[in-house]
């Protein structure tokens, strides 16, 4: 594993660290971090997580990645130790927005870490500016109306929970529930979330329970497009002509 390899040595620098030093951090001999560096031996899956551990980098991103090439800055994280990839940008340094399709946000939470299910997701961008890290995700259903199966929601990464604003609408991932779209409300360790259809219950989530939090930007509409409209390509035509509805009365 080339990467591994590679990335033991670059992390490892980054804290100017000798390898005896990072041998000690691991609890293992000097000789093993040679080895790894050097590629003579692959490390086992418990130095893997403790090098995840240590320098807050998921193992897929360390054994996939060359990370000496990305800036480790521009990562976001995940819980305590997990960071995805960083922003992505076009030739003119404009943030672009990964847009989770419909068939791809079934898969979301097995690839939501996962470095090749970002790299199949189609990029857009906004007639505005944007700063941070941007998903668009599908809507399904019709609680948090005006938005319907066949709009998306453009939203903004959330590094820390605590800085959820109640009453504003978010997109949650969560262990159990998956991707949902709804009005949140903090209530200590407990997220309450509200659809705006007053036909669904209110109900709980646990804070621990929730791995993405990302708040809500603007809405691409799409729903009048017939059913069997509603295939990639023509998503993409519509991103790309940049009809895009801001939706800031319910903010």
């Amino acid at each position: 594993m080339a990467n591994i390899a590679n990335n033991i040595r670059h992390l490892r620098s980054l804290k100017k660290w000798s390898q005896l030093q990072l041998a000690d951090e691991l609890d293992i001999t000097r000789p093993r971090i040679g080895s790894y560096e050097e590629e003579r031996c692959d490390p086992p899956i418990d130095i893997l997580i403790k090098l995840s551990n240590m320098f807050h980098i998921s193992i897929d991103a360390l054994i996939k990645c060359d990370l000496s090439e990305i800036d480790i800055g521009s990562f976001i994280k995940v819980g305590s130790n997990r960071m995805l990839f960083p922003v992505m940008v076009d030739k003119d340094n404009n943030d672009l927005i990964e847009v989770v399709t419909v068939k791809a946000s079934a898969g979301y939470l097995n690839g939501y870490a996962d470095p090749e299910y970002f790299d199949k997701l189609p990029l857009m961008n906004l007639p505005f500016r944007i700063t941070g890290k941007h998903r668009a995700f599908p809507i399904k259903g019709d609680s948090m109306p005006p938005l319907k199966t066949g709009c998306f929601v453009v939203a903004k990464y959330v590094e820390s929970l605590s800085d959820i604003n109640n009453g504003r609408t978010y997109v949650l991932v969560t262990k159990d529930e998956g991707v949902v779209y709804k009005r949140v409300f903090k209530k200590g360790s407990i997220l309450e979330l509200h659809s705006d259809n007053k036909n669904y219950e209110p109900y709980a989530v646990k804070t621990v329970d929730v791995i993405e939090a990302w708040e809500f930007v603007c809405n691409l509409n799409i729903s009048d497009k017939k059913e069997e409209e509603l295939n990639l390509d023509s998503i993409m035509d519509m991103l790309k002509s940049m009809r895009v509805e801001i939706e800031g009365i319910k903010r």
